[in-house]
């Protein structure tokens, strides 16, 4: 239990999971909102947030200026790469921790992410599920076990208006499986097969992706062997638990019983002590 609010400021306020943050934020004794970020051009900037996520007038206007708000402690983004990366330049200038679950960023702008982690600490996660955050941990693990006699293959699902493909999850998925079982990333990735393709490489891991609807999140780890198959299997019911794991994460960051993370780049192993 902190002994203190935390000051909190939501980038990508007025996305569909910048609303759900900004009401559970507005719902939580520990924790206070002071800012709401919306790229320039937004025509909800200088709307009230809590109005704009509809739950009620909080007194706090959506900004397009990080550096107008004061007193933050901690920033949490889901939005889109190019604000992420423009709001993690800000937050390291002005020392305050920053949570993001945006997916869609390439190696360079994580690279750029890592460079602000230098700075100041960064929670960095494509998908803050703790349900995730465990098959993580139990994909490498199994695929350590198993080896190279099962072949390997990630099937995810979301909804029709996710911009992305893969989702970061099931990118994540693949790095730590590739990793488990000693193999070039770079190399063993499929993302596709169409056509004559010929036998499926030993080494070779799917990665796939399937959009309807308004499939929320499911992942699929699937080891087939000859003769059984191992299933891994995610499926998240609804996007709130991707915002209580963002919150988790930010409060995790801005402990006040251990004086706040120090400065470096974190995931939800991090977070939950696996």
């Amino acid at each position: 239990m902190v002994a203190s609010k935390i000051n909190v400021v939501v980038n990508g306020a007025a996305g569909r999971m910048g609303k759900m943050v900004i009401n559970s934020v507005s719902q939580d004794d520990e924790l206070k909102l002071v800012g709401a970020l919306e790229p320039s051009g937004n025509p909800v900037i200088g709307t009230d947030a809590g109005l704009n996520a509809g739950v009620r007038e909080l007194g706090v206007k959506i900004s397009d200026d990080l550096t107008a708000i004061k007193d933050v402690d901690v920033i949490i983004d889901f939005s889109v790469p190019k604000s992420t990366l423009e709001v993690a330049t800000t937050a390291s200038k002005m020392g305050v921790a920053v949570v993001t679950g945006t997916t869609g960023i390439d190696d360079a702008g994580v690279d750029k992410i890592k460079k602000q982690s230098e700075i100041i600490p960064i929670v960095m996660a494509p998908n803050m599920s703790v349900g995730v955050t465990l098959l993580f941990k139990l994909a490498g693990e199994v695929a350590g076990l198993l080896g190279d006699d099962f072949n390997v293959e990630i099937v995810e699902a979301h909804h029709n208006q996710k911009v992305d493909a893969p989702s970061g999850t099931a990118k994540r998925l693949f790095e730590i499986i590739a990793k488990a079982l000693n193999r070039d990333d770079k190399k063993v990735g499929v993302y596709g097969r169409e056509g004559i393709v010929g036998k499926r490489a030993k080494d070779e891991i799917g990665v796939f992706a399937v959009r309807a609807g308004d499939i929320v999140g499911e992942h699929t780890v699937i080891f087939g062997g000859i003769g059984e198959r191992i299933e891994l299997v995610h499926k998240a019911h609804s996007r709130m638990t991707f915002v209580k794991g963002a919150i988790r994460a930010a409060k995790w960051l801005c402990s006040v019983d251990e004086g706040g993370k120090k400065s470096g780049l974190y995931d939800m192993n991090d977070v939950l002590g696996l």
